[in-house]
């Protein structure tokens, strides 16, 4: 089936160590919206990569640092046309430290800002804002480490901490302070393009566990969120504010994905006080964790009774090792990590193959994914069934 055009466009500024949410999570948000996205580096092209870190607090006097997922760009930088694009996302961590001192870098940014496009920056990116000159006079947020920048560039700063506003717009620019605020951050950048979004009074459960994959909790969790939904995440025998660690699985030429430790994800609910009742959707990420949840029975009771009353369930990579345990596959067409066929196959689902990998599947109210690279498909599928739909204005 072909795909429809694109209502909007947007290019996303990457570079080497750039913070792994603040990239994927728009990136893959904004896809599944119905945006088009671009993706560039200054000296690279069109399926190169850049390497990621994962930033978070440790308990130390600044955030940790470890490496990330490999971010593949889908576009070259010296082709850039800034007419082609409606918007600029800037991601944050250690990238805008060097892309502030490119000339061609601030360039652009200059030029995006003089059309006076919508631009989104988040984190560290903010460097890259007040290298460009155009913060003087503007009020902006940032990760608390580049106020003194900005302020000498003449922003008027905005401090978030312990507000209700996570996310400062002014005019054609929107910034926040770190991944955590994503979920207003993009809903803000959506807004600026012009975008509407309409039928997300919806409430999703997602089904978590140690060393789930970090793209597949946090991607689907806040691409929801900023869409509006009301979003709970739990994990059995744990509790709100309590965190599951994540495993980065990655794709870097071995036999099978690569493992490296990801970003901890903090819960909003506790496992045992739900009630499956109140919500709209599943969603059960990958990663190892599926391997030891699909032999609790409580979780495969929770399972059963989203598909028993016919609930939209999503569910992607090695997730489907829980709806085999479950036994809600029998009859259905599903697709999942490939090593994960042999459940599939056996719990007497029809299977389809991720061809390429990023392809996902719906079949009645299920719908399954590969792996984390085909997120914009796995959670428009699911907008679908929730009937959730962004238009943008012409």
């Amino acid at each position: 089936m072909a795909k429809q055009k694109s209502q909007k466009s947007v290019l996303i500024l990457c570079g080497d160590y750039m913070e792994d949410y603040e990239v994927m999570v728009p990136f893959q948000a904004l896809q599944a919206y119905g945006v088009s996205v671009d993706t560039v580096c200054p000296g690279k092209k069109s399926s190169d990569v850049c390497r990621t870190s994962v930033h978070q607090p440790s308990g130390h006097q600044t955030y940790s640092e470890s490496r990330g997922h490999n971010f593949i760009l889908n576009a070259t930088f010296e082709e850039v046309d800034v007419a082609g694009y409606d918007g600029l996302l800037i991601p944050g961590g250690r990238a805008p430290e060097y892309l502030a001192m490119d000339g061609s870098v601030v360039d652009l940014v200059r030029r995006f800002s003089d059309s006076r496009k919508p631009i989104a920056s988040i984190c560290h990116g903010q460097l890259i804002l007040a290298a460009a000159g155009i913060v003087s006079g503007r009020r902006c947020t940032a990760f608390s480490a580049v106020k003194p920048a900005l302020v000498a560039a003449g922003s008027h700063w905005v401090e978030t901490k312990g507000t209700a506003t996570n996310c400062v717009c002014d005019g054609n620019l929107v910034t926040a302070p770190t991944y955590l605020e994503h979920p207003e951050f993009i809903r803000c950048f959506v807004g600026a393009l012009g975008g509407v979004v309409t039928g997300a009074d919806k409430r999703i459960l997602f089904l978590c566990g140690d060393y789930m994959e970090d793209y597949e909790v946090m991607v689907p969790f806040q691409s929801f969120q900023a869409l509006g939904c009301l979003v709970d995440a739990v994990c059995p025998k744990k509790r709100a504010g309590e965190s599951c660690p994540t495993a980065i699985h990655d794709f870097e030429g071995d036999q099978t994905y690569s493992e490296k430790p990801g970003h901890d994800f903090t819960l909003n609910a506790t496992f045992e006080d739900i009630d499956a009742s109140i919500y709209d959707a599943l969603v059960i990420p990958g990663g190892r964790a599926p391997e030891y949840l699909a032999l609790d029975e409580e979780v495969l009771a929770l399972v059963k009774e989203f598909m028993d009353k016919g609930k939209p369930v999503a569910s992607i990579c090695h997730g489907q090792q829980i709806l085999s345990a479950a036994g809600v596959l029998k009859g259905r067409k599903c697709t999942a990590y490939p090593a994960v066929k042999l459940n599939v196959v056996l719990a007497g689902a029809t299977w389809l193959e991720p061809d390429p990998i990023d392809r996902c599947f719906t079949d009645g109210n299920l719908v399954t994914g590969a792996a984390w690279p085909g997120h914009p498909e796995f959670i428009s599928q699911l907008m679908a069934l929730l009937n959730i739909k962004v238009s943008f204005a012409s």
